[in-house]
């Protein structure tokens, strides 16, 4: 028996419906091609999984480039590539040698796949952390601790990851603030919603000056200034 050849299957994994119709009507009745494309599936979910969240993912045209480019035989990858899978078929047919020519197809679409993710980690820039400070308890809050991080992402932005752990109370909510140093001036950050935040530093606040991180528990009365009810507070030290 003629199977689909393994170049078209590779197609069909990567894109879907991209069989002809006499491939179509083969596959609908070989047990062996389709064991050889739930293979190719497996692998190309697997490159396609593999990259990281918030990551685009390639077009399709790259792994339609990828499957025509390692499609050929090659000896000295096909050597190092495990056996095919040697599940049972319902039906035995006859059928040409092409497992070392399948399992390049399915093993170069994995580490392709693979080296694109990698890539991808490597070449986009990440956020830089730039100081840390534990966030210490104040009298009125007995067990309550936290702590924050300040990031500078690659264009300049500052942002003030927040985690804490204090009682929550019956009502009011949670405020994020940097202090100057020398408490002459205070900046609200936002509401704490939750036991932890991330919040975008104002562009035009220096936090070589205002390094202290404050969490305060604020009254639902409209007011926006610091209700004097610190939870905790501390001082970012640079890395």
């Amino acid at each position: 028996m003629s199977h689909i050849d393994p170049d078209h299957l590779a197609i069909e994994a990567l894109e879907g419906d991209a069989l002809a119709h006499d491939d179509s009507g083969h596959l609908a009745q070989c047990d062996q091609c389709q064991d050889d494309l739930r293979a190719l599936r497996r692998a190309v979910r697997a490159g396609r999984s593999s990259a990281p969240d918030g990551l685009s993912t390639p077009g399709e045209h790259v792994w339609e480039a990828i499957a025509v480019e390692v499609a050929a035989d090659s000896p000295a990858v096909a050597s190092v590539i495990p056996p095919a899978e040697t599940s049972s078929r319902r039906h035995h047919a006859p059928r040409r040698r092409r497992g070392p020519r399948l399992a390049l197809v399915v093993s170069a679409l994995t580490a392709a796949a693979a080296a694109v993710a990698i890539a991808l980690v490597i070449l986009i820039p990440r956020p830089v952390g730039i100081a840390t400070a534990t966030l210490d308890a104040f009298p009125d809050h007995p067990g309550a601790r936290g702590t924050a991080e300040l990031e500078r992402e690659p264009d300049g932005t500052e942002h003030v990851r927040v985690e804490l752990d204090a009682d929550v109370p019956d009502d009011g909510f949670r405020e994020v603030w940097l202090l100057a140093e020398d408490g002459s001036a205070l900046v609200s950050l936002g509401v704490l919603d939750g036991s932890a935040g991330s919040f975008t530093v104002p562009g035009d606040v220096d936090t070589s000056r205002f390094s202290v991180v404050d969490v305060s528990q604020e009254p639902t009365d409209g007011g926006a200034e610091h209700s004097g009810d610190s939870i905790v507070r501390g001082q970012l030290t640079r890395s």
